[in-house]
């Protein structure tokens, strides 16, 4: 398990990291345990202090609902580089996809491709020499068609994050390729009723791909 002992974990990301956690930061801790969200962090969070509790691994998360990558570099000195965390995962671009298709007389709430790459690699250029470990985990859609319009543009935006994930030396974790294992076997809806917004089942496939992606499992 690559994540060392005494070590600050952080989350970032939108809605799926967020899942209800506590503001400004949300944070795994035993009088509080709803603090951290009701998602995948959370999952990570148990079976870390389950399996590794001799590593004291201190879990974080400061998702936000709604966020694109515009969002995280607006808030990256107070919720990334003021935190100080040792290893740090990443996952962004649901919303700058979905915004393409489900607000399209919107145009100026997506992000186009290019300057998704461009920001996300930015924020990894001027973090990562600060860190132990970086994760970069893809956006995904719950939909088994990769021909659909929708998740063949969040498979562009998931190749992205793999070239960047090299150039840094970063923990690439190929979230839609876990979510294809599950849907050879599951319908989307059964998974999460938009496609997006997952399950308990589907947060815990994202807890397990994170935790393979680091040698946890």
């Amino acid at each position: 398990m690559r994540i060392e002992a005494n070590s600050n974990l952080l989350f970032i990301g939108d809605s799926i990291t967020d899942c209800g956690r506590a503001h400004p930061v949300g944070e795994a801790n035993p009088w509080s345990w709803g603090d951290i969200g009701g998602g995948y962090v959370r999952d990570v969070a148990a079976i870390l202090g389950a399996v590794y509790p001799e590593r004291q691994i201190r879990v974080r998360s400061v998702g936000s609902s709604g966020n694109t990558v515009r969002d995280l570099a607006a808030r990256w000195k107070s919720d990334v580089t003021d935190l100080a965390p040792e290893w740090l995962c990443v996952m962004i671009g649901i919303n700058d996809v979905w915004r393409q298709f489900d607000a399209p007389l919107a145009p100026e709430r997506a992000v186009p491709l290019a300057e998704y790459s461009e920001t996300l690699w930015s924020l990894c250029h001027r973090t990562r020499p600060k860190l132990k470990g970086l994760v970069l985990m893809t956006p995904f859609m719950i939909e088994a068609n990769p021909d659909d319009a929708m998740r063949a543009r969040m498979d562009e935006y998931g190749a992205a994050v793999h070239e960047i994930a090299e150039e840094f030396e970063a923990i690439f974790v190929d979230t839609q390729a876990a979510f294809n294992a599950l849907l050879e076997h599951s319908h989307p809806v059964s998974i999460a009723w938009d496609r997006i917004h997952p399950g308990p089942v589907g947060h815990m496939t994202l807890a397990r791909a994170f935790l393979r992606g680091v040698g946890a499992l």
